[in-house]
């Protein structure tokens, strides 16, 4: 039997001796250990624990610089045996015996309470502690968060761990993967009081959310701090707000961005990549974007040109600009060691490799064979990092896309334990660096970008990631298969992301690895119609399969194409919720736990999404599908493809054939379209569409944001910001609109605006006070047709 040790055993806090309040810090000390409370707003709250008295260095990666604390009150009460620390939305209950932790709100009910609460023991093989915290599962709790775990929706019994792994071809289940977001939310009391909590710690964390103890929900880290921040709604979307506001938000990309985007690897030599861009204009399928896999490079040697398949990129791009295409290339973190290699030559000679315990160079193998890695934690690292970037912006590069950033190293995984890094100041054991790595890298990418593209708008895409990674770069869900299970995957991690403050994700299109049908390939289309992030990905040097879109034959390819015309046709909308993000932090597509958190049923629905603040998205995940269940929520919903009218708060038995999902519209709600395009850009806008749904309900809100689209005049005041409200009856509609604020001038003159779903004989129409008789012109069944001037203040038909 083997002798318990000092080390082997768990230690808690005893009674608190001392407390002082210094500002919104409130200190309380036991015989041994401190916790600090941090009062940051009104709604967050970070609890810090010096086990043996002494805090380390108060540094994060995943706070944003740009975050504001702000309190409205603040006041601290000291009980027989608590105290209490009430703001002016949650009252924080510190036990007086033991430290533990209860949560209420200011009606005195339970949020959240701690079961240990924070313990810890010493990691004696490895160093520093192992840092505890368990807390009690309500009876009807779910929970939601972390990132891009590839099971259900709902996380409640199940078990994860944070350390980022090249996972290539990962399946249902499996963990960990590329990201790494310590990051959860849990919502009960029949959906009343929804809250989250952000453990801010960048080594290996676990999380078990009941699997262990079905009653308890616990969280831990092997080294540094038991640091975490509780964050109250009691709204979810609330939460994932004030979580942006906390570790940062996606910039507004530039329009074209948000197009679609067609990627293999590879496209090469120059030829192939005319080849395909030509085709997508013969057959007018909309494209924005085309990929460089690392084949474009000389010898995998990033920053460089294969001199024999593209001898002149810097023309190459700029002809594939002329027609509408954006390139965007591949640059990975392993530097090929090679004394005539200048990138590495650099590297060496200003010390900016990764080293190991002992002093030697980290050395791994990647793409390039043996390679150096630079050590993105440092910033004269990342400064120059960031200034490589020059000579393919000079070649007109308009995005870079970082991949083997967990970091990713053949044979052996990923970098040993022993690596050193210089943690901005504060160094470290890759132990710690570990789950930052990817993210710092896309940080320097980040920079260079936007240094050398200005005025223009930077375009980053990282497979890995930490907590705040959302203020530099896109993501996508990594290296998954062509099997209608990694649909369903797909559907269920891009909700997942935008609740963890990634609203900017997406999944490889059709699946990296294998060949789909044209079926799995074309439902694929049509959910990636509906994320942020839209791209056909696939592992080309693998197969001689082709997955462009009409790969897959006439009658596929003319479905597909609709859904990307559809696409671009609600840019507009789009626009508008990635703007909403990036003002307010509201995820973009949404959970229906997420519009309707008091509705128990939305609990556990996992298939259906809101896309924006007034679409709901259905997309099919089974093959041989013409028919599926949908669960709409609360109010009335207008199917976008008939306009026929549906009662949420129900599920309803919906048609889907294969050139369709079912896609719904709330009464009320104004949806901003373009005309149709090839790319962003083609043409200039001279009609922005309206499409209105009839309602009678009153002052249904909408609104619409518009920019030039790329540039950054957005912040000098030069963008439209409106609100359109809708309200009618059984005999009018009435369409109010007013500019917010903003001083873009449009391209367009005026609005089509397309009213639909009216149940009465309309007879006229009336504009700003103005009576317009209506023709037979302006009728289709229920829908009516109009031009007004963009600046209609009030329109009323009757």
């Amino acid at each position: 039997m083997q002798a318990q040790t000092k080390y082997s055993i768990k230690y808690y806090p005893d009674a608190v001796q001392s407390y002082k309040k210094e500002g919104n810090y409130i200190y309380f000390t036991t015989s041994e250990t401190i916790l600090e409370v941090k009062v940051k707003t009104d709604r967050i709250i970070r609890f810090r624990y010096a086990a043996d008295g002494f805090f380390q260095d108060d540094f994060s990666y995943a706070v944003s610089k740009f975050f504001q604390e702000k309190l409205i009150s603040l006041e601290l009460t000291e009980k027989p045996d608590c105290f209490e620390i009430e703001t002016a939305f949650v009252i924080c209950v510190i036990n007086k015996s033991n430290l533990k932790v209860t949560m209420l709100d200011k009606n005195r009910e339970l949020i959240h309470e701690d079961e240990q609460g924070f313990h810890w023991q010493h990691y004696l093989q490895k160093g520093g502690k192992i840092n505890y915290n368990s807390k009690k599962i309500q009876p009807d709790e779910s929970f939601y968060g972390m990132g891009d775990k590839p099971t259900e929706f709902n996380i409640r019994g199940k078990y994860f761990e944070n350390y980022g792994h090249d996972v290539y071809g990962f399946q249902k289940d499996q963990d960990p993967l590329y990201k790494n977001i310590p990051f959860y939310m849990g919502l009960h009391s029949e959906g009343k009081h929804g809250y989250g909590i952000f453990f801010d710690n960048t080594f290996r964390t676990i999380f078990d959310f009941g699997k262990e103890q079905h009653d308890v929900v616990s969280f831990w880290a092997r080294g540094g701090e038991m640091n975490y921040y509780f964050i109250y709604g009691p709204q979810l979307v609330n939460v994932v707000e004030q979580y942006a506001m906390l570790t940062g938000k996606h910039e507004l990309p530039p329009m074209w961005a948000l197009g679609y985007h067609q990627c293999k690897w590879s496209y090469y030599p120059e030829s192939k990549v005319r080849e395909i861009t030509s085709e997508f204009r013969k057959r007018k399928i909309p494209c924005d974007v085309i990929y460089l896999d690392i084949d474009y490079m000389d010898g995998f040697r990033c920053f460089t040109w294969s001199p024999e398949h593209f001898p002149d990129p810097k023309k190459m791009i700029s002809d594939l600009s002329k027609d509408g295409f954006k390139t965007v290339v591949i640059i990975d973190p392993g530097i090929k060691i090679d004394k005539d290699y200048w990138v590495w030559k650099e590297g060496i000679q200003n010390d900016f490799f990764c080293k190991r315990a002992d002093g030697t160079l980290m050395e791994g193998d990647v793409w390039p064979g043996k390679c150096h890695f630079p050590d993105f934690t440092d910033p004269k690292v990342r400064k120059w990092w960031s200034g490589l970037f020059e000579g393919l912006i000079d070649a007109g590069v308009k995005g870079v896309w970082n991949d083997m950033n967990e970091p990713a190293v053949f044979e052996i995984g990923t970098f040993p334990e022993d690596v050193r890094h210089d943690y901005d100041g504060h160094p470290s054991s890759h132990r710690k660096a570990h789950n930052v790595y990817g993210m710092q890298m896309a940080r320097a990418t980040y920079q260079g970008l936007k240094k050398y593209m200005m005025p223009n708008r930077p375009f980053v895409i990282t497979r890995s990631g930490y907590s705040g990674l959302q203020r530099y770069s896109s993501v996508w869900t990594g290296d998954n298969t062509a099997t209608w299970e990694h649909l369903w995957i797909a559907n269920i991690q891009c909700q997942r992301l935008a609740i963890s403050g990634v609203s900017f994700a997406g999944s490889d299109v059709g699946g990296f690895i294998g060949e789909p049908d044209g079926e799995l390939y074309t439902r694929w289309i049509q959910l990636a119609a509906f994320h942020t992030f839209f791209r056909t990905h696939s592992a080309g040097n693998e197969t001689k399969f082709n997955q462009e879109p009409w790969s897959f034959g006439s009658k596929y390819e003319f479905i597909i194409k609709k859904f990307i015309h559809l696409r671009y046709q609600m840019l507009p909308y789009l626009y508008t919720a990635f703007w909403q993000h990036s003002t307010y932090g509201t995820p973009i597509i949404k959970p229906l736990s997420y519009i309707d958190q008091t509705d128990m049923e939305t609990h556990h629905r996992m298939d259906e999404f809101g896309y924006g603040d007034h679409i709901i998205v259905v997309p099919v995940v089974t093959p041989n599908t013409n028919e599926r269940t949908v669960y709409l929520p609360k109010g009335t919903w207008y199917h976008l493809w008939n306009n026929h009218e549906y009662k949420g708060g129900k599920e309803h038995k919906v048609t889907c054939p294969i050139d369709r999902i079912p896609i719904f519209v709330k009464a009320g709600a104004v949806i901003p379209n373009y005309p149709k395009m090839q790319y962003v850009g083609e043409s200039e806008i001279t009609e922005m569409i309206l499409n209105v749904y009839y309602t009678k309900e009153n002052d249904v809100l909408s609104v619409m944001y518009e920019d030039a689209g790329d540039n950054y005049g957005y912040k000098a005041g030069f963008y439209n910001h409106h609100r359109f409200y809708t309200s009618g009856n059984q005999k009018n509609l009435v369409l109010t609109h007013l500019l917010e604020e903003g001083n873009y001038e449009t391209s367009y003159k005026n609005f089509r605006v397309v009213i639909n779903g009216v149940p009465f004989d309309c007879k006229e129409v009336v504009i700003d006070g103005k009576a317009i008789q209506l023709t037979e012109r302006n009728f289709a069944v229920g829908t009516i047709k109009l031009k007004v001037d963009k600046h209609f203040k009030r329109l009323i038909l009757r």
